[in-house]
């Protein structure tokens, strides 16, 4: 084994440099790492800001360039008036929850709470036809034994309701801090775009400003295709549900956008719904119901094709398994980060084919 002393000057240099080089790495992942726990508990807050301030940035230019180029003004407002978007219907839902619940609370405790009979053809559903249209019935004659039939189920339902609850209002308040959060970076939206510019043409060289703007386009295509097309799902399940006199639409109405965002039908909560305007309503208004449930829950057929990929060199195809796949890997975040992150994965292989076959 040699020592020290018989290692040559360039040897000593080089384990020198070795070791110099090891504690420089360790030390910058140290850093990296301290300075990651520390933003970690702001990641999504800033994260969710981010895709906010991209998806409305063409709105901001335009209000900006009313305003004659003052970005902070136009950032401003366009932050109060994304504000109260979000709380006014928020508490609208809430309150239009609360008065449900209460109503059927007072119900309960009153005796007054009536349920109208099943109709026949409940019976006749697949599988779960007959118990549902015994405990149906047995609900409209005598709801304290129906109750106490489904007493283990009910408190099971109510602990994830309350916890469900939870949740929303959590996903509000969130909400609001990256809405704030996106206002600071429309401010600065010049800076930033530079600055992720820097980013992408350090990491991926002479196309990293393409690549910039590929993202960009991304989180706005998918904003419009999924959270413009629950939005919307949302809004006409909501009137139609107010023009029949269902009680606590607000709630269906919100379920529905759930439900739309992660990509389900709307028919799974529009559904019972309809068979319980049948039961309540006229034979037209419940058929026309049925029919709009079912115009809206097939909408996204067409709508996607409109709002998801529009603008982008990039097959719609290519979005919408980045969307999906995202999603069920990391959430509502998902939704974005896998679009974006296939979107660019996608550009990079097209641009790696065409290198290959120029070098060939």
């Amino acid at each position: 084994m040699n020592n020290p002393s018989n290692l040559t000057a360039e040897d000593q240099t080089f384990a020198r440099r070795a070791t110099e080089a090891a504690i420089r790495i360790a030390l910058l992942f140290i850093m990296v790492m301290w300075c990651f726990m520390i933003i970690k508990p702001f990641f999504v807050p800033v994260l969710w800001g981010v895709i906010i301030a991209i998806g409305i940035y063409p709105i901001f230019r335009r209000i900006k360039h009313m305003m004659r180029d003052k970005d902070k003004l136009a950032a401003t407002l366009i932050t109060l008036i994304a504000l109260t978007l979000l709380i006014v219907p928020s508490v609208m839902l809430a309150g239009s929850a609360i008065d449900g619940i209460k109503t059927i609370t007072t119900g309960l405790d009153e005796g007054t709470l009536e349920i109208p009979a099943p109709p026949p053809e409940v019976a006749d559903w697949p599988v779960v036809g007959t118990p549902t249209y015994k405990l149906w019935n047995l609900a409209s004659t005598n709801i304290d034994a129906a109750i106490k039939q489904v007493e283990p189920q009910l408190k099971d339902a109510t602990a994830k309701l309350i916890s469900a609850a939870a949740g929303i209002g959590g996903g509000v308040l969130q909400s609001i801090i990256s809405l704030i959060i996106a206002g600071a970076f429309l401010a600065t939206a010049d800076a930033g775009k530079r600055a992720a510019q820097t980013v992408f043409t350090r990491l991926v060289g002479d196309q990293g400003e393409a690549l910039t703007d590929l993202a960009g386009a991304t989180i706005r295509s998918v904003v419009q295709g999924v959270l413009g097309v629950a939005m919307i799902q949302a809004l006409a399940s909501g009137l139609g549900l107010m023009l029949v006199g269902v009680p606590a639409a607000g709630l269906w109405a919100l379920m529905v956008l759930v439900l739309a965002i992660i990509q389900l039908p709307p028919i799974l909560v529009l559904g019972p719904v309809a068979v319980y305007v049948f039961s309540s309503s006229s034979t037209t208004v419940a058929v026309s119901f049925l029919i709009w449930a079912i115009v809206i829950s097939g909408s996204d057929t067409f709508l996607k094709p409109m709002l998801l990929g529009r603008g982008l060199d990039v097959p719609m195809l290519v979005i919408l398994l980045g969307a999906i796949g995202g999603m069920i890997l990391s959430g509502i975040i998902g939704l974005f980060v896998g679009a974006v992150v296939l979107a660019v994965g996608y550009k990079l292989f097209q641009a790696w084919l065409v290198d290959s076959a120029q070098t060939a």
